[in-house]
């Protein structure tokens, strides 16, 4: 049979997995996760319509017919300590799956992002001779440059999401593949805000803020206070914005009863609708992490306020490589929106700086010019680049 794929010859001990109905695993978590992931599936059942697709997602994946053995919610837990809280039931997903994997192999293991997850399953299934592709890239040039040793150890290949990242896994004798940021092909270059609006039912002269907490739990638990609190602060200033605040549907139920309790007046809550709520908005206060990226395409300026257990940020900090938290910045290499961290994220502090931003028409230009060139640095077709990798261990 002849494959696709062009590229190097497969490693020797994956040249029996040539399939034309391939069983494939894939693993991601959280929503971000759940986004890049369906993408991933979109290609391969156009390539491979009889594919079978298993594993844990959420879902934008289930939608395609993925067969989710958990929910991909089940992964998203940020932070030393709040790992440490939900580390059994964690544990034990993985223990199920690897199990599973290990008695009936698929053709290829996928591990989408959650590499702490991830990368012990991919190694484990690579030891046993089951094909392991990672996709996006652990933040090495950010943090924790030593886990490029364990990214080696566990994925045959490596699917990148930044264009700077396969000549530095190549440092580590890593192979690897940009494929552009899915996120970069998905966000139109051209926002129609008008019908965003309508679709939410705000008028198109009002000012609107949208608040991204997180999609975690333990992100979105820890954070929504503060940024309701900032609204309020905002609000004194200006009785007239409206808030948006998209939530993760199994988070839905928490955020409202807090709601009911810190009341801002002219807030929506949206079912999910991120990108609804992004394309709507005039700035955006954002937590961290994919949702910054999210904002910076869809040419919105924002601001980054971030706070986790006291814990947990000191055993993260001193592991930092770059200044830096938020995509936009670390990607432009400057800061060019504000970032307020720990006891920097105050309620008054968020306000202030997103009250700035709605003042400084010059400055938003600016922001949205520099975003659109790197929204065009980024953009591929994600889900062809990355099934031509994929058909180099399942070819037809």
């Amino acid at each position: 049979m002849k494959a696709y794929y062009e590229g190097p010859a497969l490693p020797s001990h994956l040249e029996h997995q040539i399939k034309t109905s391939p069983r494939i695993a894939v693993v991601a978590g959280e929503a971000s996760g759940d986004l890049l992931a369906s993408l991933l599936i979109k290609g391969i059942l156009q390539r491979w319509p009889d594919a079978e697709i298993f594993g844990i997602g959420g879902e934008a994946m289930c939608a395609l017919g993925f067969k989710a053995l958990w929910p991909s919610h089940k992964l998203s837990v940020r932070g030393y300590f709040e790992v440490l809280m939900h580390f059994r039931e964690i544990l034990g997903i993985r223990n199920q799956l690897k199990k599973e994997l290990l008695l009936n192999p698929p053709d290829l293991f996928i591990g989408v992002d959650a590499p702490d997850f991830n990368l012990a399953l991919e190694r484990t299934l690579k030891e046993a001779k089951i094909a392991t592709l990672h996709f996006v890239c652990p933040s090495i040039w950010a943090w924790r440059a030593s886990r490029a040793i364990t990214l080696g150890q566990s994925a045959d290949h490596v699917l990148c999401i930044f264009p700077f990242e396969p000549s530095i896994l190549e440092r580590y004798r890593i192979k690897a593949t940009f494929v552009g940021h899915p996120l970069a092909q998905i966000i139109p270059m051209q926002v129609d805000a008008k019908s965003a609006r309508m679709q939410l039912g705000l008028s198109l002269d009002s000012r609107v803020v949208t608040l991204m907490p997180g999609s975690r739990a333990s992100e979105v638990e820890h954070m929504t206070e503060r940024f309701l609190r900032a609204a309020l602060i905002m609000q004194e200033t200006d009785p007239s914005l409206h808030f948006l605040l998209p939530v993760v549907p199994h988070l839905v139920e928490w955020v409202e009863a807090l709601c009911k309790r810190i009341t801002v007046p002219n807030l929506k809550i949206l079912h999910s609708q991120s990108h609804t709520a992004l394309a709507a908005c005039d700035v955006v206060l954002v937590a961290s992490g994919t949702a910054t990226l999210e904002a910076a395409l869809y040419k919105r300026p924002m601001v980054i306020g971030y706070h986790v257990n006291w814990f947990s940020y000191l055993l993260i900090w001193p592991q930092r490589l770059l200044p830096w938290i938020g995509l936009p910045n670390i990607l432009l290499n400057k800061e060019v929106v504000p970032e307020l961290l720990q006891t920097k994220a105050t309620p008054k502090a968020m306000a202030k700086e997103i009250l700035n931003l709605l003042n400084s028409p010059s400055d938003v230009l600016t922001l949205k010019a520099t975003f659109s060139e790197l929204h065009h640095q980024l953009i591929r077709d994600t889900p062809t680049i990355a099934t031509e990798v994929i058909a180099g261990f399942i070819a037809n």
